[in-house]
């Protein structure tokens, strides 16, 4: 650990963060908008993926493929930097995002609110 609290993650021994299961959940955060853009989810290789180029990489649970996202739209996401969670299974990937984060076009996948209690 360091004086600001982080570990940093070595790129050769990722097997920690994938002790439950083969699939992690990754939140992806937009750093200047301060917004929750989507969670998707990765495996070891991913993660390896998402280090080693510093654009988000996912695994597709649907396709069953890889998935580096903005590949096709040109809506990328340049990691910042990335948390693992208290129980190293679940990780923030704080991004900077060109373009809209979901694929319905819109700029965060969290838009269908479901409760608001100032409404009430």
């Amino acid at each position: 650990m360091t004086e600001n609290n982080y570990i940093k993650i070595d790129i050769n021994d990722l097997d920690r963060y994938f002790v439950k299961s083969e699939l992690i959940p990754a939140i992806c955060y937009e750093v200047n908008t301060k917004t929750v853009l989507m969670l998707a989810y990765m495996n070891k290789e991913s993660l390896r993926k998402t280090l080693e180029t510093g654009y988000t990489w996912f695994w597709s649970r649907s396709r069953q493929e890889y998935w580096n996202k903005g590949a096709t739209s040109g809506h990328v996401q340049k990691v910042i930097s990335i948390y693992a969670d208290c129980d190293d299974d679940t990780l923030l990937v704080n991004v900077e995002q060109t373009g809209a984060a979901c694929h319905t076009g819109s700029y965060s996948c969290f838009f269908k609110e479901i409760y608001n209690e100032e409404e009430e």
